[in-house]
């Protein structure tokens, strides 16, 4: 018998009223990820004001800042040269009065174990990335739960005009009994629906760009803050409603079309 009740998904309950900041790991801080952490700065903002713990942001990024990424990513030309997860935090905590950090260096297995994150954004170019990410994620849970567990992954990725965010659970996310709505606990990520996405061509390219018209000849200039806009909102509706009836979208800036994707 197919249900008449809507799905939903109930937002994990500490991340409706914490007794401490929500952690938030950003991986990648180029595009997308440059114009996400000013959104981030804005959610914890706005729920400060409305009296909720508001976020902690660690940036994870080991890339430094080169002329290419001028107006697209949101660097000055006194920036070239520096790690740009360091430069997008010391502006961003003059600006805000916030204590975030940054860690300049990838988010991988190897070397030093990074720290980990109630929620975690990715912005990252490659599948290879995101696999690897998620990887470190289900490990860490399989091991213990502990304050900073990882529990939801929103994952963002584009091409030149047109891009998806897709939010995803870290295992199950216990739900509460409901007459009115049909409750979803396991939200699957891009990589589990579509495991074979490393072999079907969709790996980004990865050639560097010479010059900002180089640049833009491979990303439109405005499709990284509408991703990072569109993205943040859903962030913002779940921190804010405790309820999703969607779990990411489909955008074509081009053709000025976006898709909610459905639980």
């Amino acid at each position: 018998m197919i249900s008449d009740k809507k799905r939903v998904h109930i937002v994990y309950p500490y991340l409706l009223n914490p007794t401490n900041p929500i952690s938030v790991n950003l991986i990648g801080a180029g595009g997308t990820g440059s114009q996400m952490l000013t959104a981030l700065a804005r959610i914890n903002q706005a729920l400060n004001a409305l009296g909720h713990a508001g976020l902690n942001v660690t940036v994870y990024d080991h890339d430094a800042v080169k002329r290419a990424n001028l107006a697209r990513q949101l660097f000055t030309e006194n920036e070239v040269g520096l790690n740009k997860g360091v430069a997008l935090i010391n502006r961003l905590n003059r600006f805000f009065g916030t204590n975030w950090k940054a860690v300049p260096i990838r988010f991988a297995k190897d070397g030093k174990e990074p720290r980990l994150a109630n929620v975690t954004i990715s912005c990252v170019d490659t599948v290879a990335a995101r696999i690897e990410i998620e990887e470190i994620l289900h490990l860490a849970v399989a091991k213990a739960r502990h304050r900073d567990s990882p529990i939801y992954l929103l994952d963002l990725g584009n091409s030149k005009d047109s891009g998806q965010m897709v939010l995803s659970t870290i295992g199950a996310v216990k739900q509460p009994q409901s007459n009115t709505f049909e409750t979803v606990d396991t939200l699957p990520s891009l990589i589990e629906e579509y495991k074979n996405i490393q072999n079907n061509g969709l790996e980004d390219e990865q050639t560097p760009s010479c010059s900002l018209a180089d640049a833009l000849g491979k990303q439109d200039l405005f499709i990284n803050s509408a991703m990072a806009n569109m993205g943040a909102s859903l962030l913002w509706k779940m921190l804010r409603e405790g309820l999703i009836e969607q779990r990411g979208f489909y955008l074509s800036l081009g053709g000025f079309r976006s898709q909610p994707i459905a639980l």
